[in-house]
């Protein structure tokens, strides 16, 4: 991890720009060789508009974290409980110069722990996108499923959720 304290916490209104902007970057890091730039500015603009992601913020049973390293959003989260035990996490996005120093997986269990009644755990990943792939099977999830979204080959997930004793860990650490 980087010498800079990270601060995971839920967002507010003033982060949507901050938001948005980390959104972005990384789209293009992970999406132009698979969809080319100005689909990727496309999606974005639909999949990340401001109303959307303000709506996001206070929608019930969710969870929309960001997080912060000196001063700047390096993080960004969003979960929200589909089924009476599921968890789906939508978006787990860090900033591509803060990537492989445990950000994510930080931002992740904080997820998790702001809804310990959930028993499963749902995503999905673009198939062409290695790294978060390979970050997904680390945290244990399972391909139970393959579409296209997009136009992107996509990987929908699973996994049980992390026990009790360890979510209250998790959620200790913040």
């Amino acid at each position: 991890m980087s010498g800079d304290a990270v601060l995971i916490r839920p967002a507010t209104a003033a982060d949507l720009d901050a938001v948005r902007a980390l959104l972005l970057e990384a789209w293009h890091q992970v999406y132009d060789p698979i969809l080319g730039p100005d689909k990727v500015a496309e999606v974005t603009s639909r999949w990340h508009a401001r109303g959307l992601l303000a709506a996001q913020i206070d929608q019930p049973r969710a969870s929309f974290l960001v997080a912060e390293a000196g001063g700047i959003l390096v993080a960004h989260g969003f979960a929200a409980v589909e089924a009476p035990d599921t968890l789906v996490v939508s978006r787990l996005y860090v900033r591509p110069g803060r990537q492989r120093r445990g950000i994510g997986r930080r931002v992740f269990a904080a997820l998790c722990a702001r809804h310990p009644d959930c028993a499963r755990l749902r995503l999905f990943v673009a198939a062409e996108n290695p790294i978060g792939l390979a970050f997904w099977r680390r945290e244990g999830f399972a391909e139970v499923r393959e579409a296209i979204e997009e136009g992107a080959r996509v990987l929908h997930m699973e996994r049980r959720a992390a026990a009790a004793p360890e979510r209250q860990a998790a959620m200790r650490s913040q």
